[in-house]
């Protein structure tokens, strides 16, 4: 379990104790025993066993679950789906336990845009886009965005970049006749409608919630819900609820968060999902510098919130690209990783594992996999190794694959990271747009290039069907 870092480097406070003059460490009680300090936590849930996120494994057997604003459970959770849990961890980082958990959809109704080559859906006029960290669930066949039509339902949960756009973390399919949901910032408020992005919601008659002053301003942060359109194009929303509330936390608060930067003033001054952050001398970068922040960056920040509701960050991790896929029989396990084409893929706190075989296993951990499962992986390389950050666990499809960079070309046949990929006459070469090449096109471009390759395992390797460059 990822170590949670203290706000504070250890202050001395002096308190009356059974009538003396005792010296007593913040976040150490007078018998010595470790203080539980209020935490709150928003990220992906990546695994079970209790809930998983942000790499710390919190106790729920007395949380609360609140789903989509009902009462719910935790079996209502999927991995992917980003929550907000409130609760308490000792100052020493142990014991973390959780009070409640909150899932609110990002955005769920009918499919309006499929585009498959620029790897994005539209749902509710909202640009809902798909990447290696995008879990898809098993009732949506193939598990990927082909798996997805216009007019389809379905529930997205995610992140907001800085445009209003969603970098989906999960998406399911719904059956249709629900309600339609969108969260997003109030924009051009004009008597009883307003916009979120490109929907027009018309909140005549809505049920207006918890708006500090009644009614819903512009820049606000809003969930509309609603069963349909009315003849203007307008969703007709039955009740529309302010979430600027969602995060905040109590002074002195630790808060944990994932998400991209909204908002970049400075190295020292942006937003994570419109939470302000700000970082000094004292704050530990992970995975580059200060200088490496921007806006729509995506990271992970820890620290300690101030009475503006500000997070003072002593942590940010920086979240590195998922380039590498590997999808194939394992060959080989430990305690901390999985062995794929020879491939040691390393597995941490912030792993998200899902087992999507016929086992279905809900809690499903490294400990579950062994010699011969068919695992796919995404992965980004860091000064360790390659490292996931998904694996499921599925029953074998027909196909292994890999996406890496070349690092040798032998035409007919070429290597991705030690791993041979055997081509012939049968084998389909395409560009990074999708359009086919010939065999001397890709191969006198390939060197060094990222590919993905997929086919059949052959001899330790893979005899490709398919080769395609990546952009």
């Amino acid at each position: 379990m990822k170590t949670l870092i203290s706000g504070a480097v250890a202050a001395i406070l002096l308190v009356a104790c059974g009538g003396g003059g005792n010296e007593q460490v913040a976040g150490i009680d007078g018998r010595g025993n470790p203080v539980a300090v209020g935490v709150v936590s928003k990220g992906t849930i990546t695994g079970f066993g209790s809930v998983i996120v942000n790499g710390v494994t919190y106790n729920t057997s007395s949380a609360t679950f609140t789903i989509d604003g009902n009462a719910g459970s935790q079996s209502d959770l999927a991995v992917g789906d980003v929550i907000v849990l409130r609760g308490t961890v000792n100052d020493d980082g142990t014991s973390p336990s959780a009070d409640s958990i909150t899932f609110d959809d990002t955005v769920e109704g009918p499919v309006e845009v499929v585009d498959l080559a620029a790897s994005t859906l539209t749902v509710l006029r909202q640009l809902v886009r798909v990447d290696a960290d995008t879990s898809f669930d098993d009732n949506i066949s193939p598990a990927s965005l082909e798996g997805i039509d216009v007019d389809d339902i379905v529930e997205v949960s995610g992140f907001f970049l800085a445009d209003g756009s969603i970098s989906a973390t999960r998406i399911e399919a719904k059956p249709a006749g629900g309600e339609f949901e969108v969260t997003g910032l109030v924009s051009n408020l004009a008597g009883m409608t307003f916009q979120i992005n490109d929907l027009v919601v018309n909140f005549s008659g809505a049920q207006l919630d918890d708006f500090p002053g009644g009614s819903p301003e512009s820049g606000q942060l809003v969930e509309a819900k609603g069963s349909g359109f009315n003849g203007a194009d307008e969703l007709q929303a039955t009740r529309v609820e302010f979430k600027g509330n969602d995060l905040n936390a109590d002074n002195g608060d630790r808060m944990e968060i994932e998400g991209f930067i909204t908002r970049f003033g400075s190295a020292t001054d942006f937003d994570v999902e419109g939470v302000a952050v700000t970082t000094s001398g004292s704050t530990t970068f992970v995975n580059g510098t200060s200088a490496d922040l921007a806006l729509n960056r995506k990271v992970e920040v820890e620290g300690t919130v101030d009475a503006s509701g500000r997070i003072n960050a002593t942590k940010v991790e920086i979240k590195l690209s998922n380039f590498i896929r590997i999808e194939g029989f394992v060959d080989a396990t430990t305690a901390n990783s999985v062995t794929i084409f020879g491939i040691a893929i390393n597995v941490n706190a912030l792993t998200r594992l899902e087992d999507k075989s016929a086992a279905g296993l809900e809690t499903f951990a490294l400990s579950n996999v062994n010699v011969g499962d068919y695992l796919e992986t995404r992965s980004y390389e860091d000064a360790s190794g390659v490292v996931a950050t998904r694996i499921e666990r599925h029953d074998f499809d027909g196909d292994v694959a890999i996406r890496a960079f070349v690092d040798s070309v032998n035409d007919p046949n070429f290597t991705i990271r030690g791993v041979s990929i055997e081509t012939n006459g049968a084998t389909v070469f395409r560009d990074f747009d999708g359009s086919v090449l010939q065999p001397n096109q890709f191969f006198g471009q390939a060197m060094g290039r990222l590919v993905e390759a997929n086919g059949s395992q052959s001899n330790g390797g893979i005899a490709a069907a398919e080769v395609e460059l990546q952009n």
